[in-house]
């Protein structure tokens, strides 16, 4: 999996807004609100333009990381989508919105909604002079105001159905799935009940008629159980400001994150997902893999030289050859 870093325009536009403010500062709202977030609470908390600068600050590039990464694992699959407006729910300072124009050249039209005020004004400040500069961001909750919204041809909703309820989650499924002309990409954390939101949507949506692109390589249930969980890491690396403002000493971060990416049409290929980071060792490559069969624990002996030298370049959250599809 590549290396996904903030657009260099992005970067610049944070570190312009960030001159001059206290580090000290920054990184005690970076931690209460992360704190928040890690007890399950929303964005709420972020009230003022340095609460979501904090936040972008602290959070941005990891997001960013885990959407794009999605995003790559979505094209991998369906390599002639070519969305040219794209829809984000709950869309923060507009992560997924740069993710997808970074991912999607072909992008036009930029539309975005999120309820929280200094989040939605800090992406409007650090679009300018972009490709986004033109998107429409609405100030709304999202159940209240997503069915207003233009229908668009990529919607992403990123870390957002962790902040609703059951009976909300199931309606802004549906409202999304409505509102997606070709795919809908939702990302959460990679935690277990990240996990079982997502099985959740993905359950309803393929009652709805959806098709999985990404990362399951079949519409089925998913083959893992309890106290396993699907899930994969990002991993990006860390600027001297960004471990400070993190009171991190490691000069990098894993992103642990699960998504779906679901059509209105199959784009299915005969790959498997690799579901753990492959172990090598002298005799083979084992490794963890979601096949159209199910779950599978693949041992590629090095005697196959060409098989060999191909799974030790595997990595979690790979598509890779289903040789029982084949």
């Amino acid at each position: 999996m590549p290396a996904f870093d903030l657009p260099p325009d992005l970067k610049a536009a944070l570190a312009a807004k960030a001159e001059g403010l206290s580090r000290v500062d920054t990184a005690k709202r970076a931690g209460a609100i992360s704190e928040n977030y890690r007890g399950g609470g929303t964005s709420a908390p972020i009230r003022t333009e340095r609460d979501a600068l904090a936040y972008a600050l602290a959070r941005m590039p990891a997001t960013y990381a885990a959407i794009s990464a999605s995003l790559h694992a979505l094209r991998e699959q369906y390599p002639d989508f070519a969305p040219a407006t794209l829809l984000d729910i709950g869309a923060g300072p507009a992560t997924a919105s740069w993710a997808a124009a970074q991912t999607f050249d072909s992008l036009t039209g930029f539309a975005a909604i999120d309820a929280n005020a200094a989040l939605r004004a800090l992406a409007c400040d650090t679009t300018e002079g972009s490709r986004l500069a033109a998107m429409r961001y609405v100030e709304s909750d999202v159940l209240a105001g997503l069915a207003a919204m233009d229908a668009a041809d990529l919607v992403i909703a990123s870390y957002v159905i962790n902040e609703l309820g059951d009976a909300d989650r199931d309606a802004l499924a549906d409202l999304m799935w409505q509102k997606t002309r070709g795919t809908l990409l939702v990302v959460e954390p990679g935690t277990p009940k990240g996990y079982e939101r997502i099985l959740a949507l993905r359950a309803r949506l393929i009652a709805q008629g959806a098709h999985i692109i990404a990362p399951c390589p079949h519409n089925r249930a998913c083959p893992l159980t309890p106290p396993d969980w699907c899930h994969f890491s990002q991993r990006l690396s860390r600027s001297r400001a960004h471990k400070q403002l993190k009171g991190a000493e490691v000069p990098f971060e894993d992103e642990r994150f699960i998504y779906v990416a679901l059509s209105r049409s199959p784009h299915m290929v005969n790959t498997a997902r690799v579901l753990a980071q492959p172990t090598l060792n002298k005799v083979a490559v084992n490794a963890k893999l979601c096949t159209k069969a199910g779950l599978s624990f693949m041992s590629v002996p090095r005697r196959d030289k060409l098989a060999y030298a191909a799974a030790r370049r595997w990595d979690w959250g790979d598509a890779v050859p289903d040789k029982a599809a084949e």
